[in-house]
């Protein structure tokens, strides 16, 4: 009766850890800079939960992260070809341009999508740091 107790309690234990929530604290956040991201014009300042090449087959979020982008920098306009990318504006002003070419407005609260196969590009316009929250996920 003992082993098998032992053993549901394991097999619970174990279960629980599976359906975790993970924490990323800012201060673990990977730092990488990258320049004229995507095509834009001067440097992507990012910190990263976790990159591409750290996600497993089986999850679809494959990259989080905190982007900035000083006054005048940008990412270029790019194709998701296999995913799909959602910005979280925190803070800051731009420009966002979608899968048809058309620019919009961005600020603080606001949301973009862009599906698998679309394309997009966002600009800081603003005289303020654009920071926002990148999700990139696959199916």
């Amino acid at each position: 009766m003992r082993t098998t107790c032992l053993l549901l309690v394991a097999v619970l234990a174990l279960s629980c850890a599976q359906v975790r929530a993970d924490v990323f604290p800012d201060e673990s956040l990977l730092k990488i800079d990258k320049d004229k991201a995507g095509g834009g014009k001067g440097t992507l300042h990012g910190a990263y939960a976790f990159t591409r090449d750290k996600a497993t087959k089986d999850q679809a979020i494959k990259e989080v992260s905190r982007l900035t982008l000083m006054p005048g920098d940008s990412i270029g306009y790019h194709q998701h070809v296999t995913n799909e990318d959602t910005y979280v504006i925190v803070s800051g002003q731009g420009t966002f341009k979608d899968k048809d070419g058309k620019d919009y407005p961005v600020k603080a609260g606001d949301v973009t999508i862009v599906r698998k196969g679309e394309s997009h590009g966002i600009a800081n316009t603003g005289k303020e740091p654009l920071v926002f929250i990148d999700v990139i996920a696959e199916q």
